[in-house]
């Protein structure tokens, strides 16, 4: 079969579509046959060495995928932690969700990551039920991205108060599109005396925060008393800084958030599948594809998303 395989540790240049053997089905798994494949900065980190767990090379890259199950022929996408770039994959049974009718495979592939990680940013920072005071102020940093295209639809349902960071006023305006309230261009002002300036010194409930370095210890700053940061990512490659004292002043937490980790707790997973496929039937939820490239030029897709050029889910297609 035609695999995407990651030949030696590197940037995108040591991608290689290439012939490769087959997956064997082992107990609890389904064959599946792969149309379309999400990109995700955990691929990357993969690629460069840098992904807790990763086997080492060679190995099939990818890890979100949209097709079709063989057994049954229903359409399904799901989530592994590798080998999803392939043009079949036995999968984990249970990290297999349909797909809806209406949806194409490109969004399928861009639903697994981006939108259980943002169900699990809001259920970690507590704001999953509606608020009945106040509404919760959430700052949500790479808010053009993936997960935080998804973390804008999810935040409009919960009727939170969302600020944006990202790098354009074009992508700002896009994500306003979706529900965003306030869009800081990180270019042009920095995104802590922004939210400082917007409201009007108390800063927000939660960050999510996918950046390292600084920039955890700038989002604890961001927070009013007993705020949280949720940290689902390092996309600078930096390990993050955290001052305790911020969170001594403020009685504020910072929270770790890893799908890889959570994927394997069936009942969280379940309850998550639970809420958001309620959503997708009421129609609240679309998955954002901003680009899409044959299997033959992931090298370029994977340069666009690690220069942070995306819009939404950059996707594979694999057959």
């Amino acid at each position: 079969m035609k695999a995407l395989v990651i030949r030696r540790l590197g940037g995108p240049d040591v991608l290689e579509v290439t012939q490769a053997a087959d997956p064997v089905l082992s107990s609890g798994e389904e064959m599946v046959r792969v149309e379309a494949g999400g990109i995700n900065f955990a691929d990357i980190m993969t690629a460069q060495g840098g992904y807790p767990g990763a086997p080492k090379p060679p190995l099939i890259a990818g890890r979100e995928f949209c097709g079709t199950r063989e057994r049954d022929g229903e359409r399904v996408m799901g989530y592994a932690q590798w080998a999803a770039f392939a043009e079949r994959i036995a999968a984990r049974a249970d990290l297999l969700w349909p797909v809806p009718a209406s949806w194409s495979a490109e969004q399928g592939a861009a639903f697994p990551v981006n939108y259980f990680t943002a169900y699990f940013a809001y259920w970690k920072a507590g704001l999953l039920e509606k608020s009945k005071g106040a509404v919760p102020r959430v700052l949500i940093h790479a808010v053009a991205g993936g997960v935080g295209t998804a973390a804008v639809q999810i935040g409009k349902l919960l009727g939170i108060e969302m600020y944006g960071t990202s790098s354009s006023e074009e992508k700002l305006a896009r994500v306003k599109q979706l529900g965003l309230h306030h869009g800081i261009n990180y270019k042009q002002i920095d995104y802590e005396q922004a939210i400082s300036e917007m409201t009007s010194g108390e800063g927000v409930d939660a960050v999510f925060e996918m950046l390292g370095g600084e920039h955890t210890a700038k989002s604890l700053r961001c927070l009013r008393d007993f705020g949280r940061v949720i940290v689902y990512g390092t996309a600078t490659g930096q390990r993050a800084e955290i001052d305790a004292r911020a969170l001594y002043a403020k009685g504020a937490s910072v929270h770790g958030l890893w799908l890889t980790y959570l994927s394997a707790k069936r009942d969280l997973m379940d309850a998550a599948w639970q809420q958001l496929s309620a959503w997708i039937v009421e129609g609240h939820l679309h998955p954002v594809v901003g680009n899409v490239f044959p299997l033959e030029r992931a090298a370029e897709a994977y340069r666009l998303l690690l220069e942070r050029k995306n819009f939404g889910k950059v996707v594979l297609k694999i057959t």
